[in-house]
């Protein structure tokens, strides 16, 4: 039988809270400790369903724990502490000081090959990639609300890229209800980098195809093959697609619509796309 851990106490601001609060608004902080914070039954539990390493756990002192908060401090791994409530509830962001759980997790690793499937420990991604491209994202919440797509629809992974909005951005964390640990997803600076995968993905053998969208797209969504492995870039917010994703595009796509409306949120536009590749695949 293991030995119990060791469970320490934070009741102050000391320097172990504020590498905590660090990562919360502090990009740079987090890339470079490759830590994030995740609170929540579901993003936990989708972390731990998802072989997503848990460095410290994270509890209030003096609390009386759920079932399910005590199954979690047994049986994850990763260091112990008790933090003051209001100190822990900083580090959910929430107003009162309710929170059971937070854990610190360790990020994957920026590899392409992630995302083509089959997907990380506990996903099952069968069937050809379905590679979503987000082109420098300019709202993290956007990231989050796509990868729940991505999730829901059967893509295989998420790829960002250029200057853009974290996907470990709390506010991308929390959109994404958990989904951010079951869609593999990836940073990249450039769309060169995704299309030098892409050309090595077609040397050897994988006929990759690349679909962009756009509000001035000629071809319709039910034109596409979709059996096929694809990758789909959605642009920007505001400036849609890169130069350099236009000229890469096999065709681009435009989403029939009526009314006053003149365009889509980009992840709207994301969801609508990818729940049609669902249905071209018969799933």
């Amino acid at each position: 039988m293991p030995a119990p851990r060791r469970t320490l106490r934070v009741t102050s601001r000391n320097a172990t809270f504020q590498r905590w609060e660090s990562l919360l608004g502090n990009r740079r902080a987090r890339h470079r400790a490759g830590e994030l914070l995740v609170h929540g039954v579901r993003p936990i539990d989708q972390a731990l369903a998802h072989g997503w390493p848990v460095h410290a756990l994270l509890r209030p002192l003096g609390g009386r724990p759920s079932e399910w908060a005590a199954r979690v401090w047994a049986e994850a791994g990763g260091e112990r502490f008790e933090v003051a409530p209001g100190l822990l509830a900083e580090l959910a962001q929430r107003e009162d000081e309710r929170t059971e759980l937070v854990a610190v997790v360790g990020m994957p690793a920026d590899d392409l090959d992630r995302v083509s499937g089959p997907g990380d420990a506990g996903t099952a991604r069968a069937g050809a990639p379905l590679v979503t491209v987000f082109d420098r994202p300019g709202q993290p919440g956007n990231i989050g609300t796509l990868q729940r797509s991505i999730d829901a629809f059967g893509g295989t992974g998420l790829v960002v890229t250029g200057h853009a909005a974290d996907p470990y951005d709390p506010k991308a964390v929390r959109a994404s209800t958990g989904s951010c640990f079951a869609v593999p997803t990836v940073r990249v600076d450039s769309a060169q980098a995704v299309l030098d995968w892409v050309a090595a993905q077609r040397r050897g053998g994988v006929p990759m195809q690349v679909w962009g969208t756009d509000e001035g797209g000629e071809s319709d969504l039910g034109s596409v093959p979709w059996e096929l492995p694809t990758v789909l870039v959605l642009g920007n917010e505001t400036r849609g697609m890169a130069k350099a994703w236009r000229e890469a595009c096999d065709g681009v796509l435009s989403i029939p619509m009526v009314g006053s409306a003149s365009s889509l949120n980009a992840a709207v536009a994301g969801s609508i796309v990818l729940h049609a590749a669902l249905r071209g695949r018969g799933r």
